[in-house]
């Protein structure tokens, strides 16, 4: 007899614990792949907002003039432009205290961007540790789909007189399927996040750079910037 092998039919004729399992895997692929092409579009952007920020930060404009556009607008939309003005925006608080010492000013304005610093790469970070979890995961809850689906086959040969390749074949085929779709999960999964890792370890050093750039600048000109108003 010709049986149907069929990915569909092997899932709808699988054991309750198996299809369940496919299904847990399903939605986490479904998940991780909505995690994939957030990711793509919201690094693309944060990239491209850091760049165009770059190129207006060393057009030669007065830094006071920029953080005075950054106040104006409705957020900085960049994570550069951010910790920029969370630096100035500190200078200017210590000025208005009348603090007026270089170190002291100067100190403050890098705690500031590093905690700025640290709030933008939890940001770009956000859910990736989604992508590290099916990727790592997926393929052992696939397996386990397996092993379950072949103790299950064995246990209803044993009712048989003859067994033969063909009683054997969908049983295990049926568990087999859990093992391809844990690995359909994790693969993309474990790409998306090696790429996305890198993509971000390039950013935290943009800015990183942009920090120590920043600072320096400060300190030759913190003693002529005004307070607060």
């Amino acid at each position: 007899m010709n049986q149907d092998l069929s990915i569909v039919h092997l899932v709808l004729h699988a054991s309750f614990v198996v299809q369940l399992v496919i299904a847990v895997l399903l939605l986490v692929s479904l998940a991780s792949w909505t995690v994939i092409f957030s990711k793509l579009f919201g690094l693309a952007q944060v990239r491209s907002a850091n760049e165009e920020f770059e190129r207006e930060f060393w057009s030669g404009r007065n830094i006071q003039e920029l953080y005075g556009d950054a106040a104006r607008e409705a957020g900085p939309h960049a994570p550069m432009e951010r910790i920029f003005a969370s630096g100035m925006r500190e200078v200017m608080k210590l000025r208005e205290r009348r603090i007026t010492d270089s170190s002291a000013l100067l100190d403050g304005a890098r705690r500031a961007m590093r905690a700025s610093f640290q709030r933008e790469l939890d940001a770009v970070e956000s859910r990736l540790s989604l992508l590290g979890s099916v990727g790592s995961v997926s393929p052992y809850v696939g397996l386990f789909g397996t092993v379950w689906g072949i103790m299950h086959a064995f246990t209803g040969f044993a009712a048989l007189q003859q067994v033969t390749l063909a009683t054997v074949a969908p049983g295990i085929a049926e568990a087999l399927v859990a093992t391809a779709i844990g690995l359909f999960a994790a693969i993309p999964a474990v790409l998306a996040y090696n790429r996305f890792a890198r993509d971000i370890d390039r950013i935290a050093i943009q800015l990183e750079t942009f920090i120590e750039e920043f600072s320096n600048i400060l300190a030759r000109n913190v003693g002529q910037l005004p307070g607060a108003h």
